[in-house]
């Protein structure tokens, strides 16, 4: 069975926050999908609606799958580089701030029939 994946790559967001919106999406139809991310207040929502939109296209023109019998069979945050920031304290000293970097993938399959 194919597959299209479509893959966001050093994005400055934690991975933890977008895993959550993740778990939401998992094994849902692309429809449905997309209209839980609309209505989904967290950042990594708008992320990932871009990257769906951008998966499906990849299965419908390099795949040549049926965009109406999509669904999301993958969808996954790791982590990415992080950068590494400080912030001043007390008495000359320095506290380490992580910035975090994710990078997201998505894969859409075709349903059986």
């Amino acid at each position: 069975m194919t597959e299209a994946r479509a893959e966001m790559k050093y994005v400055r967001i934690s991975p933890r926050k977008v895993k959550i919106v993740c778990d939401l999406i998992r094994g849902k139809d692309v429809q449905v999908a997309q209209g839980i991310l609309l209505q989904t207040p967290k950042a990594a929502s708008e992320l990932l609606v871009k990257l769906l939109k951008s998966a499906c296209a990849n299965a419908e023109n390099n795949h040549e799958m049926d965009p109406d019998n999509l669904y999301v069979a993958e969808t996954f945050a790791t982590g990415g580089p992080i950068l590494k920031r400080g912030m001043p304290r007390a008495h000359g000293r320095m506290y380490r701030i992580n910035k975090r970097t994710s990078h997201i993938t998505l894969v859409v399959k075709e349903k059986e029939a």
